[in-house]
């Protein structure tokens, strides 16, 4: 037990010496964890970062892949490729002095993408790990009434779940609300939010305020991603970044959403902490995807899941 004044998530790391934070779903997710590793950067701690990414990893050359499905992405890396998160970030953090190298995991199933977290986790002797997920998407259980896009980031939930071997394996959730176009109904995450806090797994919210320095840091590496990556910008992120800035309502940052109608507001800049192996408890399917190799199987197993079952309907906000 904490006491008020401690934030939960951070007393839970405040032993830890060497973190992993890695994006469970791929794309710009490292981004939404980047404001944390900051954060632990600037008290001390070693600071690794990782994510699962969308780019073409099978491009890089040999010298950069450290062991099987798992890629170490530098400024250098792969210069003739537009869209690569993991080597602007990398640009981003070598032009602020930070440590730059962020490491790339292939979209893969369970087990391979396992085996690269525990290479990972043992060539930097981690004790503590942070999944991130941009978007509440990884707090769906598998019975809602929509999913949004659960692959990447319940593959990465399940890859962490059985390595009993690290000490503090948490997952942070920041982008509250923006899942909603792909049909998650944020009623039934605040019903899950409240059932791992009776479980004992929620570790409550904090905000990411734009007068901190990790806030500030935060809004200009978006700010520089989305400049050198114009034609595919991240909209979670870019979501996240102006509800920082205290923007509100249909806010235009990319013609991305020029069909959409944005409810910016501050409920997205606020991080949600987890203890992992409570969530991965909740995940009515995780036990359907432990033997997957490959991504299209976590799909269809996924899937097939949702055919054999009810689910519980929709529900709207009462206020």
């Amino acid at each position: 037990m904490t006491s008020l004044y401690s934030n939960p998530l951070f007393t839970r790391l405040a032993d830890a010496e060497r973190i992993l934070v890695a994006g469970a779903g791929g794309g710009f997710d490292i981004y939404s964890g980047l404001p944390l590793a900051l954060s632990l950067l600037h008290q001390g701690k070693q600071v690794h970062l990782a994510n699962l990414s969308f780019s073409a990893l099978d491009g890089l050359p040999l010298d950069d892949w450290i062991a099987p499905d798992l890629a170490a992405v530098t400024p250098d890396s792969a210069v003739h490729q537009s869209y690569f998160p993991e080597r602007t970030l990398a640009q981003w953090l070598s032009l602020h002095g930070y440590p730059s190298t962020v490491y790339a995991f292939p979209q893969t199933g369970v087990r391979p993408l396992r085996a690269a977290y525990q290479a990972l986790i043992d060539l930097h002797c981690v004790d503590a790990v942070v999944l991130v997920d941009g978007g509440t998407d990884i707090l769906m259980r598998g019975d809602e009434a929509g999913l949004g896009t659960p692959e990447e980031d319940l593959t990465s939930v399940a890859a962490l779940a059985a390595l009993n071997g690290i000490p503090t394996r948490l997952v942070v959730s920041i982008g509250f609300g923006v899942d909603a176009y792909h049909g998650v109904n944020h009623v039934q995450v605040l019903e899950n939010i409240a059932a791992l806090e009776r479980d004992g797994a929620y570790l409550g919210a904090f905000s990411i305020p734009r007068a901190t320095r990790e806030g500030a840091l935060y809004l200009e590496a978006v700010t520089h991603a989305q400049r050198h990556t114009p034609e595919h910008p991240s909209i979670v992120n870019g979501s996240i970044a102006a509800a920082v800035r205290g923007s509100f309502g249909d806010v235009r940052f990319t013609d991305r959403t020029r069909d959409s109608e944005l409810f910016v507001n501050p409920l997205m800049s606020l991080y949600f902490a987890f203890d992992l192996p409570g969530l991965a408890a909740h995940c009515l399917y995780l036990d359907r995807i432990e033997d997957t190799h490959l991504m299209r199987q976590v799909q269809s197993r996924i899937a097939e899941f949702r055919e054999s079952i009810v689910t519980r309907p929709p529900r709207r906000f009462p206020h």
